[in-house]
């Protein structure tokens, strides 16, 4: 494989491993995949719950958290380390201003263009921007806007498509569509790119995501012009992934059939794995009577069935009663738990076994 370049950055295996949250990606996930030559990302979703010890406050806990996460990453790797920050956040800003302080490697933001993203850097900064889009459309706003507001291009950038997991970046009648397929709007966005690359004298790598699976998923989807992937879901089964034995559990025991599209409060399709408590959900059981941490700017406690974060930490947690795992499309896949080393192990051997296909 090709390494990936972001910058001055050297990915020596073009992989960079999705942020998920609430708490499935921190600093045990992210030092290990770093460790592997890919980049390790830590999700910076719901740490002020996974830190309540720290503080009383949410946005306070969150900050000390994401401190903490960065620093244990540090200590158990020096690799590339990457922090993912939704949009939609309620403290997007504050995630944004913590990672860039603690010098962090790469902030990889999506769940809403991140249109202000280059005003944070300071002058001695070194941390990577790098937006997450669904459409040539959106990376060619991002890009036009940087360059005309802060004189700055992002770094790469990730297009995620349908078949990823978590919030979707599209309509539900367009998940099943081929024209927003990944396959198609890799050319797409690789095409938007080129001419902002040819102006500026800057590369800006595209990197794929969503039903990114397998070494032949990512020879194949390079071939059609990314530099890179972005795989969250094949990560999750690893003995370094930050979530419990059961959440693991949850994958292994998926079928095709269990892998749905759910409504999310955020306002967005979500693609998840089938629990009692989503069937609760469809039958109106479910209502939060108070909207405990203003987490999400989108969402509308008077019409939310339930609170998202609350579920996503439950289920970290193995209690599918009172919570989802969110999941890509090719979830049902995982049959065994493995170690971080073994799935770059599959993943180099798939790719180089279907070169020479």
């Amino acid at each position: 494989m090709k390494a990936l370049r972001i910058g001055d950055l050297s990915i020596a295996v073009p992989v960079v491993q999705g942020g998920m949250g609430v708490g499935i990606s921190l600093s045990g996930l992210a030092s290990a995949v770093a460790n592997e030559g890919g980049v390790g990302v830590i999700s910076s979703a719901g740490l002020g719950l996974l830190y309540r010890e720290f503080s009383e406050n949410f946005l306070e806990a969150s900050i000390l958290g994401l401190k903490e996460e960065i620093r244990k990453a540090r200590e158990k790797t020096l690799g590339v380390i990457g922090v993912n920050v939704m949009v939609a956040m309620t403290n997007y800003v504050d995630m944004i201003k913590t990672s860039i302080s603690e010098k962090i490697d790469i902030i990889i933001a999506g769940a809403g263009l991140p249109l202000d993203l280059p005003s944070f850097l300071k002058k001695d900064s070194i941390t990577k921007l790098i937006p997450i889009v669904s459409s040539a459309r959106a990376a060619k706003i991002i890009c036009e806007k940087w360059k005309a507001n802060y004189d700055y291009l992002p770094d790469a950038v990730i297009v995620e498509g349908p078949k990823a997991g978590g919030h979707l970046g599209f309509k539900e009648e367009q998940l099943g569509d081929n024209n927003y397929s990944l396959e198609n709007l890799v050319p797409e966005i690789v095409n938007e790119l080129k001419p902002f690359e040819e102006k500026y004298n800057q590369t800006i790598p595209l990197i794929a995501a969503g039903g990114i699976y397998t070494g032949e998923d990512i020879h194949n989807i390079m071939n059609l012009g990314a530099s890179g992937v972005q795989m969250a879901t094949r990560f999750v089964t690893t003995d370094e992934c930050d979530a419990s034995q059961a959440f693991k559990q949850a994958y292994i025991d998926a079928s095709e059939k269990d892998i749905e599209i759910i409504k999310s409060p955020v306002g967005m399709p979500g693609r998840a794995i089938f629990s009692s408590f989503i069937q609760k959900v469809r039958d109106g059981r479910k209502q939060p009577k108070k909207c405990p941490f203003k987490c999400i700017k989108t969402c509308d406690i008077t019409k939310s069935p339930y609170c998202i974060i609350i579920a996503l930490i439950n289920a970290l947690k193995g209690n599918f009663e009172n919570g989802f795992a969110f999941a890509g499309s090719n979830a049902f896949r995982a049959t065994k738990i493995s170690s971080v080393k073994e799935v770059f192990q599959s993943l180099i051997k798939e790719y180089k076994e279907s070169k020479v296909l």
